[in-house]
């Protein structure tokens, strides 16, 4: 894997995009209108941002997979970040979900350890490539690199088929919340 640039930024939105087009999670705080794939751009794109500022974007060497990371305690708020929150709120959200957004967030945060941590906020595979290994190979290596930070590695995902592939990679089940849909809460034990 390699550390994207901003000269990537398109190609992983793009995966991302394709790669959670129905996700649940992701659906719950965009705008559900005839503008909805391109407010989950907007969110994929506001993602790789956050995590170029506080974080890492890796993709697959063969570059059809790609991860976000956020490293929690590098976060601070500054002038970009505030502003990077107003364009997601206006243009991906919208006014009416804010709220809910808002509120889903600070109860996932509450939830996650207090321990250093590396979340992986997002991890998506070209869905034409998905089931040839691309995506446990990069999981493994940002396992590695989690792991070599001495972070605990944890991650959400309401997708419940992706579960087993988690847990086979070592990931456990520590909490859920309910929000119209089951999100699950894993980390490394």
């Amino acid at each position: 894997m390699t550390r994207a640039t901003l000269n990537d930024r398109e190609l992983v939105t793009d995966i991302l995009t394709r790669s959670f087009v129905d996700n649940k999670s992701v659906n719950y705080i965009i705008k559900q209108d005839e503008k909805r794939e391109q407010c989950l751009k907007g969110l994929m794109e506001y993602s790789f941002d956050v995590c170029n500022l506080f974080g890492e974007v890796f993709i697959s060497d063969d570059r059809k997979a790609c991860a976000l990371i956020v490293v929690p305690d590098r976060k601070k708020v500054t002038v970009k970040s505030i502003l990077l929150d107003i364009k997601m709120a206006l243009s991906v959200t919208g006014i009416s979900n804010i709220r809910k957004a808002i509120s889903r967030e600070s109860a996932i945060k509450k939830i996650h350890p207090a321990v250093p941590l590396y979340y992986l906020w997002f991890i998506g595979v070209e869905p034409s490539q998905q089931g040839h290994g691309i995506g446990s190979k990069l999981l493994n290596e940002l396992i590695q690199k989690g792991l070599s930070e001495n972070r605990t590695i944890c991650l959400e995902t309401s997708t419940t088929k992706n579960i087993p592939w988690y847990e086979k990679h070592g990931f456990k089940i520590y909490r859920e919340l309910d929000f119209g849909y089951k999100l699950y809460f894993m980390k490394m034990p």
